[in-house]
């Protein structure tokens, strides 16, 4: 047997996923379901302007919740994950006794604020887009399908966006085992 003969379990030829190649997945697969949460309420959108025979139309009132999904979306992934831990790992008061601990822990504490507002925001958006259902399509009577279909592709886009959140904060925060920190 020759070095380049291969023997393998599979018929067909199986590797195993790397690190980056799953990190990508997970960017794409957040890139697919966020288009898929804006194409949803798009369809909306679309629908109530062009063919929808009811009294009940999209306002900006059914914008505000996706607009707050994606400013959510937009404030949780600017945060480095690395920056949240930062007033942990230095707490033993910097380099020489500089205070640069106290320094680091602000930045912790500035990043994670921020990452609250950023899920209070997502949060915000989901809520929102289940109350304007609720208020505007339900308790309204306008309960067949074209027109509470507004209401439904609104709280659906919101989930997805929330959901493409998720997967894109997983994807760019996990650390591979074989990834080293370069940085003194």
């Amino acid at each position: 047997m020759d070095a380049d003969d291969h023997v393998s379990l599979f018929r067909f030829p199986f590797k195993i996923p790397t690190f980056r190649g799953i990190r990508k997945g997970g960017v794409y697969l957040s890139g697919a379901l966020y288009a898929l949460g804006f194409w949803i309420f798009l369809d909306a959108v679309l629908y109530s302007r062009y063919s929808n025979a009811s009294d009940v139309h999209v306002t900006f009132i059914d914008w505000i919740p996706f607009l707050c999904s994606t400013l959510g979306t937009l404030i949780v992934n600017s945060i480095e994950k690395n920056r949240l831990l930062q007033g942990a790992l230095s707490s033993d008061g910097g380099a020489f006794g500089s205070g640069a601990g106290d320094l680091d822990s602000n930045m912790a504490w500035q990043a994670r604020t921020v990452l609250f507002f950023g899920f209070a925001l997502l949060a915000g958006g989901l809520s929102g887009s289940i109350v304007v259902l609720i208020i505007k399509f339900l308790v309204k009577d306008y309960n067949t399908y074209p027109t509470l279909g507004m209401g439904v592709n609104n709280v659906l886009g919101n989930v997805c966006i929330l959901l493409s959140c998720v997967v894109l904060w997983i994807a760019q925060n996990v650390e591979d085992d074989y990834s080293y920190s370069l940085t003194l």
